[in-house]
């Protein structure tokens, strides 16, 4: 199917729409041993380069219910609600962990849940596959990815501690207080005609 000309918006789950870091957080502090460091939301990606930290998120992530059972961020929803309200065909495009086949399942799960019954849901392996007008994620390097093979496409991205310092000038930064240049970035994006370049 040609999807050039589609106001398809992508959103990523992870970290952007479902709140997977409180979660492996919450998680982790519960494992801790009593000597060990507190991990906080800013130094998860930092603590899980340790072998036994990385044996506990796969313990953590693999129990049944665990993906199904995250939290929506509000952030997330809130710019996913602009862009249906704009017109646009949301589709969620997410990450399966290759060693946790019933993440997959309940990822589908958590979008009939709280997106809807009908939302489209890509499980992949590389976001830079998929079309869309816009992606909404969280993680620069999926977001790079993306944008490398949609070089007129949007990015938004909500602000975390792992990019607060990303820039690219596809990419609209979300802080949950600037709704209005978000607005403004997607309506340019939704108005864009096939083979002309972002003026953001």
């Amino acid at each position: 199917m040609d999807t050039e000309g589609i106001d398809i918006a992508l959103f990523d789950m992870d970290g952007s729409l479902a709140d997977y870091d409180g979660a492996m957080v919450r998680d982790l502090e519960s494992l801790r041993a009593p000597d060990e460091p507190t991990v906080s939301r800013e130094s998860l990606w930092q603590t899980e380069t340790g072998e036994h930290v990385l044996a506990r998120m796969k313990l953590i992530k693999g129990q049944p219910g665990w993906w199904l059972n995250l939290d929506p961020i509000p952030a997330g929803m809130t710019v996913l609600a602009l862009c249906q309200q704009l017109g646009f065909d949301v589709h969620v495009l997410t990450k399966g962990p290759k060693r946790h086949s019933q993440a997959w399942d309940e990822k589908v799960q958590w979008c009939q849940r709280h997106i809807g019954p009908d939302v489209d849901i890509h499980v992949t392996s590389d976001k830079g596959l998929v079309y869309g007008k816009l992606l909404y994620d969280d993680y620069p390097d999926y977001m790079i990815r993306w944008l490398k093979h949609r070089p007129r496409g949007l990015g938004i991205m909500p602000v975390s501690a792992a990019n607060r310092d990303f820039v690219h000038p596809n990419v609209v930064k979300w802080d949950g207080t600037n709704i209005a240049e978000v607005a403004r970035a997607v309506a340019v994006v939704k108005k864009r005609n096939p083979g002309e370049a972002l003026a953001l």
